[in-house]
């Protein structure tokens, strides 16, 4: 059984109590960011090959030496292409990158773009519990990404630190809007919010929680996703907004085809037996999507599947993702507390069981962004506190069963042992 005591969550964050205010040590120097979103002393790409020529060699001298061992024809190392960051290097408070908005968007005052989807592509999220949808965000927005993703890589936030330190991702950090401007302004302004609009048939759309992902190591074996937010299955869209093109050999996501109506995987489990009693329809429909910059992967938040990284763990290239969960119109709010889900809500909110879904800490963006919503996200107000957090943590060993839990932890340590 998992036991987390509201006394350590409390040692655990207190350092953070100002995570949200602004703060001297956020960057706004958007020259940070390098071409592929990420400056060189971090993230430059190492040569797979590594050799050096002496040019006073000559072929009769080259001809007389010894043949080269196996240890000398072995593969050169892979490097990662991205470094952990050091405990020092971790930053409090809101950031802003600066960065221009394309197609001459202002920030803050123009209306958010639209892209016009094809019935026959709702139905088919509606009928396997999963849409890709193609070409979404052109250059510019994709390059725009780039740039806010390697900005916040280049100055990690300390609400990244333990999916960091976890070793499941090169960087993770949730909330990301929260804390870093350049992505709540993506949301404002995007086609995002009318895109998924249209898959939910709805006539809004709020942000339940958000994930900026770098480079899922070894990926992540079958499961279902259950930190959605204080909303239910029926509520939520997932979607993944990617910035790079996958790899041929590994990092496409793969999806079991109508696995979303399933009913034998339980709500509170993270990975997913798919040889378990009750997914015989399912498990042999498998959905890959190789996906390309500026694409969308939009599903239902029950849709079974996995993402394979790289055997040793290594990307010597980027795959970056901004990926979340929005919610539809007259979603309900869900107190979690006492189950895995309450990860994904640890705002300080005043939001109690039943109540609409109605606040900052979940920034409405279709049809249009609230400009009071984003004040109060600007001023330092949308944030986790302390005595908060504590509170909502110390209900997982008392509301719920450590079993149920427990399935999320098992991400943490299977993963990071393979």
């Amino acid at each position: 059984m998992v036991k987390v005591s509201a006394a350590a969550a409390v040692i655990l964050f207190v350092v953070s109590a100002q995570a949200f205010s602004p703060s001297p040590l956020s960057s706004n120097n958007p020259s940070t960011a390098g071409k592929n979103g990420a400056a060189p002393p971090k993230s430059a790409l190492k040569s797979d090959v590594a050799t050096t020529v002496d040019p006073a060699s000559t072929a009769a001298q080259q001809q007389q030496q010894a043949p080269p061992s196996a240890t000398d024809m072995a593969s050169p190392k892979r490097e990662k292409i991205l470094k952990e960051p050091a405990l020092w290097e971790y930053n409090f408070g809101l950031q802003d990158p600066g960065l221009r908005m394309p197609h001459g968007i202002v920030a803050g005052q123009s209306a958010p773009e639209t892209y016009q989807l094809t019935e026959e592509q709702i139905q088919v999220l509606e009928e396997d519990g999963v849409v890709h949808i193609k070409g979404v965000f052109d250059p510019e927005w994709v390059q725009y990404l780039r740039d806010a993703t390697g900005h916040q890589v280049d100055n990690p936030h300390f609400w990244a630190f333990a999916g960091t330190a976890s070793k499941l991702y090169d960087y993770i950090q949730r909330n990301i809007w929260q804390t870093n401007k350049a992505f709540a302004n993506f949301y404002y302004h995007s086609a995002m919010g009318d895109v998924l609009r249209q898959c939910g048939r709805t006539d809004e759309i709020r942000v339940s929680t958000d994930l900026l992902m770098v480079n899922p190591n070894k990926g992540f074996k079958w499961h279902q996703d259950n930190q959605n937010g204080p909303i239910t299955w029926e509520d939520g869209i997932r979607f993944w907004i990617t910035m790079d093109e996958t790899p041929a050999e590994y990092g496409a996501p793969v999806y079991l085809k109508g696995s979303h109506r399933n009913d034998v995987v339980d709500e509170g489990a993270v990975f997913v037996d798919i040889e378990q009693n009750g997914l015989e329809d399912y498990k042999e429909k498998l959905l890959e999507f190789r996906t390309m910059p500026g694409d969308m992967l939009i599903w239902h938040p029950r849709t079974i599947h996995k993402v394979d990284g790289p055997s040793d763990g290594i990307w010597t290239t980027y795959r970056r993702v901004l990926g979340g969960t929005v919610c539809k119109a007259g979603t309900k709010y869900q107190d979690k507390r006492g189950s895995g889900g309450v990860l994904s809500d640890l705002g300080r909110h005043s939001l109690e069981q039943g109540d609409k879904l109605e606040s900052s800490f979940f920034p409405i963006i279709y049809p249009r962004f609230n400009d009071n919503e984003a004040k109060e996200r600007d001023s330092g107000k949308v944030g986790r506190s302390p005595r908060d957090i504590a509170s909502k943590l110390s209900g997982l060993a008392g509301k719920a069963s450590g079993d149920k839990f427990a399935s999320f932890f098992q991400v943490l340590g299977s993963q990071a042992k393979q």
